[in-house]
């Protein structure tokens, strides 16, 4: 799936999206966070990138049901990608991320979502100290209104 129009919405509001996953009931559980648009650090494919906190709902729903919906706004135009998410982290190894390829793509991620940082050593840090996680969403389906 083309990406190139999600991308164009990382600037727009900064990288702000609305995240949807699936509860064990099948509810839907949604947050807000900063997402951007990257190549997977494997495949190299484009993929949507944010990041999230070890001990984060988010992140137990995608261990048992690996689907999630992001929806990037930007005054009235908006665009979603759905997709099957991948984990990258200190708890969620994937194939072809050691510990310092992990380092560089929350990096990656965070900075793909428009953020900057006067001192990545620290960020570094409490990425590690919060057990931070790469979701790398592979799409199925983009759709919007605008953009």
């Amino acid at each position: 799936m083309d990406l190139e129009r999600v991308r164009r919405f990382v600037s727009k509001d900064n990288g702000l999206v609305s995240v949807a996953t699936t509860r064990d009931d099948g509810s839907v559980q949604a947050s807000v966070v900063n997402a951007g648009v990257l190549d997977h650090p494997v495949t190299g494919a484009p993929v949507v990138g944010l990041v999230a906190q070890g001990s984060s709902a988010k992140l137990r729903h995608l261990r048992k049901r690996p689907l999630a919906t992001v929806t990037f706004r930007a005054g009235w135009e908006w665009v979603t990608v759905e997709g099957t998410a991948e984990l990258a982290g200190p708890d969620d190894a994937l194939d072809g991320v050691d510990a310092e390829r992990l380092r560089l793509l929350l990096r990656d991620v965070f900075t793909a979502a428009g953020g900057t940082h006067d001192d990545f050593d620290e960020y570094d840090r409490v990425m590690a100290a919060e057990r931070r996680t790469a979701v790398l969403l592979t799409p199925t389906r983009v759709y919007g209104v605008g953009g």
